[in-house]
C-alpha cells in the first residue's frame, strides 16, 4: 500500500495523523416498514441497535440508500455533543476491544488545541494519544477512524502492510479517510469575498 497519505514522515517513535497535503463499526440496524408511512424516513436508537423507520412501498435499494443516509444524519447529531477526554478515552478503549482484541492500550486520549496541521498524533513509546479539537463536530465515524489509526501505531509504529491490514477491519476507513481529505481540500480554497448587497 502507498504511503498514508494522512501522515508526515517522522521519526517512528512519534506519528501523526494530519490533514492530507488526505462503516463505524455498524451497531446493529433494524428497518420497520409501515403502511402508514407515506414519504417519511427517521431513524433513532435503541441500545446498541439503530431502528430506521421507513415507508412500506419503498424498494430494496431506496431501503439502502435511506439506511445509508440515516446512519449519516445520527452520527452527525451525534458528534454534535462534543465528547470529553475521559469519554474519547473510553471511546478509544472500546474501539481497541472491537477491532484490535484491546490490545491497543493508550496512557493517555485527550483533546488537544495545538495541531491545527494534523488531525491526531500518538507516541507510541509512551501510550499517548491526542487529537486536534478540528475533529469536533465531525461525523462520528471519523473521529473513530482517527482514534484507531492512532490506536494502530501503538501496535505497529510505522505505515508498512502489517500496519495497514490492522486498519482493513474497520469498515469505513475509505470513506473517513476521503472526508477528511475533503475538509483539507476545503480548508486550501480561496475565500469568496461576501456577496454585494444591491
Amino acid at each position: 500500500m502507498p504511503a498514508d497519505p494522512l501522515h508526515r514522515a517522522g521519526s517512528p517513535q512519534r506519528s501523526a495523523t494530519s490533514p492530507p497535503p488526505a462503516r463505524a463499526a455498524a451497531s446493529a440496524v433494524e428497518v420497520r416498514r409501515s403502511a402508514r408511512r407515506r414519504r417519511t424516513v427517521s431513524a433513532y436508537r435503541e441500545g446498541n441497535r439503530t431502528v430506521v423507520l421507513i415507508p412500506a412501498r419503498m424498494s430494496e435499494a431506496e431501503e439502502q440508500r435511506w439506511v445509508s443516509v440515516m446512519l449519516d444524519k445520527l452520527a452527525a447529531q451525534e458528534s454534535k455533543r462534543v465528547l470529553g477526554d475521559s469519554e474519547l478515552a473510553e471511546r478509544a478503549k472500546r474501539l481497541s476491544e472491537q477491532f484490535f482484541d484491546a490490545r491497543a492500550r493508550p496512557t493517555s486520549v485527550r483533546w488537544v488545541t495545538n495541531q491545527n496541521t494534523r488531525w491526531g498524533s500518538c507516541t507510541p513509546a509512551g501510550g499517548s494519544i491526542r487529537l486536534s479539537h478540528r475533529l469536533q463536530g465531525m461525523p462520528e465515524y471519523v473521529v473513530d477512524y482517527v482514534l484507531l489509526h492512532e490506536l494502530a501505531h501503538l501496535l505497529v509504529p510505522g505505515h508498512g502492510p502489517r500496519f495497514w491490514r490492522l486498519l482493513d477491519a474497520y469498515p469505513r476507513t475509505e470513506r473517513a479517510r476521503g472526508y477528511l481529505e475533503g475538509v483539507a481540500a476545503a480548508d486550501r480554497l480561496p475565500h469568496l469575498p461576501a456577496a454585494r448587497e444591491e
